[in-house]
């Protein structure tokens, strides 16, 4: 057995060393004055149960960097001529920098900053009852049943995919887009109404997530909806939805891209709506300012609309479809200009300026960069029409190309057309009970397959003994990415990574290749299949590659981070750029924890840099943000499992100081609960009902916080037996998920039962003592 070169001595056994090394071996004495300086000296001083994996990392990447040349011996390793000291930390400082000998005054920078202060006040947590240890079979039940319900949802092929619910633009979309088509008398209209109609508020107006408040944009383009399809504005529940557009400042303030539509239909005036340049499709990708700077989701939206206003279509409709009395004033009186930046020397003001220069340059036009521009953006969008369920795979860009292509002339005949609308017609759900029909923004069979996969594999289905299993990883398998797409203008890694879709070949995202990752590692140990560890090996080098010169990773692209273009005048839809965040970058970790344990530890240099990141991007009270899922408590459980994954020291005071704000935010009932009000008023972080959901993304956090036998974590996982249904599943009405936040929320309906499952699986775990 290989032993540590310095063993753990009294304090003044290490100052003697410290004195015998100076006098023997000078120059020893400064890479050990390093080596006890790291993380590797504190892990092995300690004698924390719950740092033994640490420790077992710790020593492994110490030999693998020392390279074994180290003898046994009881002598002190460090004193001994031919010894070479196994130091981790030196060693990818050096293989990062490419330097030579070592320079201790750069390494000592190059360390992570100081954890955010503690708050001088932290609220205190709930005065919970005492509950004893839980009783392992119960667990093991409730795990048994949310397992054979999981199960029993499996789609033939081998996919899992549950409805993605959005606000009631999607269904509004769909009435204008119809409408736009020349098919205004389509006979599912009426069914987009109903849905419409079903979703108002009793006060009136829309909300953008359940039991939230009207929203005005939303608001605006639901009425306008409603009116295309036929509804009376003199009916009651229109009086009340006006009333509260009204109130919230009338159409005119509402986001550009309602604008937009409303100026496809003359209820908006183009020389009003802010200039989307279809020639921005010519800059070259190496300029600040290209169509690969802004996030995935906004090309998709941006190159077909910039078609679009280049065209300036407007179809016609019934003057009682219009819209006038949503303006103060009448749309003849109303202030149609964009509205000024507080800040006179600013991007916004920069932007605006351009913006009217745009509009004054469109009176005198360059045809041949116009129509150059045109075509390159046509040829755009019919390339990444090819293995995709649509331009990007998503509602807006999928609704706009088509819109941009039958105002180029194609015929409804066209086979791009024929796709496009067949792939529409995808994202219906027809309700026959109440009649109605409502819209997903998008599908989502990796993404639930993926982590139905991973919480199945945590709950202990093995892929020998059950079938179903094999054929969720052979089709996890057949859709890894092997073209090049956007991401590859900013990663030269060879094509690899999964999307969220059943089919968007051109945009697949971090977050995703992620999940299908460690689903696939948890069903198949290295060596058990080939083809699994070829996708994981070719997934990791892209991942890899996807990391950002901050550290961390974003989902689609690489240092999308550009904020100044937020301040474009149409960029007003909160999704201009997709710069890292904190979650993600958390389940990276968690991803290189679980798949590579052997190669990643918190010494290495991607790592190292990913956790200065993450430090950098926590809340003064201890939380983290969360991108993708509502909000503080998706941030902060995200992270402290990549943490503990990945190998961190949990015992630290910025892991401690998340750790107890999750503690501090537990409701009486024992559960957890965020709306996605937190995004507008950060006060509200950790409030709102208690759901499932964030309930199991809390009670995970604990576990990773070495919390597993406190009475937060027990009152956490009593709250999802006693709230799990008799056949296995759970019930949940609020919206956690995040599409763009305070703009866009989506209810996944698998949260509700995937989530709890993997929780309760992981605590099952726990008390028959195992340690991630």
């Amino acid at each position: 057995m290989i032993r540590a070169p310095f063993r753990a001595k009294p304090a003044r056994h290490r100052s003697a060393l410290f004195l015998l090394a100076l006098f023997f071996r000078p120059a020893l004495f400064f890479d050990y004055t390093v080596y006890a300086l790291s993380d590797v000296d504190r892990l092995r001083r300690s004698r924390d149960p719950d740092a033994r994996r640490a420790r077992t990392r710790a020593a492994a990447a110490a030999r693998s960097c020392a390279g074994g040349r180290h003898r046994v011996s009881s002598f002190p390793g460090f004193l001994r001529r031919d010894w070479k000291a196994p130091r981790p930390a030196v060693e990818a400082y050096r293989v990062e920098q490419k330097t030579g000998p070592l320079d201790l005054l750069k390494l000592i920078k190059q360390r992570a900053p100081a954890a955010p202060a503690r708050p001088a006040r932290r609220r205190k947590s709930p005065a919970l009852p005492h509950l004893p240890s839980p009783a392992e079979p119960s667990v093991a039940e409730g795990v048994a049943r949310a397992r054979d319900w999981l199960l029993a949802r499996q789609n033939d092929a081998g996919y899992w995919v549950a409805e993605l619910e959005a606000d009631t633009t999607v269904e509004s979309y769909f009435i204008l887009f119809r409408t736009f088509m020349g098919r205004h008398d389509d006979p599912r209209i009426p069914g987009y109404a109903r849905t419409i109609r079903r979703c108002m508020l009793p006060q009136g107006g829309w909300a953008t997530y359940e039991n939230g408040p009207p929203e005005l944009s939303v608001s605006v383009l639901s009425y306008f909806a409603l009116k295309v399809a036929g509804v009376s504005a003199d009916e009651e529940d229109m009086r009340r939805a006006r009333a509260v557009i009204l109130d919230l400042g009338g159409a005119a303030n509402a986001s550009t891209y309602t604008k937009f539509y409303l100026a496809f239909f003359g209820q908006y005036a183009w020389s009003h709506v802010p200039a989307v340049p279809p020639e921005m499709i010519l800059l070259p990708s190496k300029i600040p300012i290209n169509i690969y700077s802004i996030s995935s989701w906004a090309r998709a939206i941006f190159v077909p609309m910039s078609i679009l206003y280049a065209l300036k279509p407007v179809c016609a409709i019934p003057p009682e479809c219009g819209v006038d009395e949503l303006f103060a004033g009448g749309r003849e009186n109303a202030d149609l200009s964009l509205p000024r930046p507080p800040k006179v020397l600013s991007w916004g003001t920069l932007f605006l300026l351009t913006d009217k220069a745009l509009k004054m340059a469109e009176k005198f036009p360059i045809a041949l960069a116009r129509t150059m521009a045109i075509r390159r953006a046509e040829r755009w969008m019919l390339r990444r029409f090819e293995r995709s369920g649509g331009l990007g795979a998503i509602l807006p860009g999928m609704v706009n190309s088509i819109m941009a292509l039958r105002c180029l002339g194609y015929p409804d005949d066209h086979p791009a057309i024929a796709k496009g609308l067949h792939d529409l017609d995808a994202l219906e759900i027809h309700d026959p009970e109440d009649d109605t029909i409502r819209v997903q923004p998008c599908h989502s069979p990796v993404w639930d397959t993926a982590i139905s996969t991973y919480a199945l594999g945590v709950s202990g289905a093995a892929v020998d003994e059950e079938p179903r299993l094999r054929s969720s990883a052979a089709w996890l398998l057949s859709k890894e990415v092997r073209t090049k797409g956007d991401w590859k203008v900013k990663n030269p890694a060879p094509p690899s990574g999964w999307y969220f879709e059943f089919e968007n070949e051109f945009y697949p995202d971090v977050d995703d290749t992620v999940m299908v990752m460690m689903g696939l590692r948890t069903l198949h140990a290295p060596g058990a299949s080939p083809a699994v560890d070829a996708a994981i090996e070719r997934g990791l080098q892209w991942v890899l590659g996807m990391q950002s010169a901050n550290g961390g990773w974003a989902s689609f692209d690489r240092d999308n981070d550009k904020s100044f273009l937020t301040n474009i005048p149409f960029a007003d839809f909160n999704a201009m750029i997709d710069p890292s965040t904190a979650d993600i970058t958390a389940r990276v970790l968690e991803m290189f924890g679980i798949v590579a344990p052997e190669r990643f530890s918190p010494w290495h240099p991607a790592v190292r840099r990913a956790l200065e990141f993450i430090r950098k991007d926590q809340c003064e009270d201890g939380s983290w943000y969360g991108r993708w899922g509502v909000n503080y408590l998706y941030g902060t459980w995200q992270v402290l499992r990549g943490l503990r994954l990945i190998g961190e020291d949990m015992r630290k005071d910025y892991v401690r100081a998340a750790v107890e704000w999750l503690m501090s935010v537990q409701h009486d009932d024992g559960g957890w609960g965020e709306r996605a009000d937190s995004y507008d008023f950060p006060s509200r972080k950790g409030k709102g009902p208690s759901t499932a959901s964030q309930t199991a993304w809390a009670l995970m956090g604990l576990l990773a916080g070495g919390e597993g036998h406190s009475q937060a974590a027990r009152h956490g996982l009593r709250y999802l037996l006693d709230t799990q249904r008799r056949d296995g599943t759970w019930d949940e009405a609020e919206w956690t998920g995040t599409g763009f936040p305070r703009v866009f929320y989506l209810r996944y309906h698998f949260y509700r039962h995937y989530w709890p499952l993997m929780a309760m699986a992981q605590y099952l775990r726990f008390l028959r003592g195992y340690r991630p």
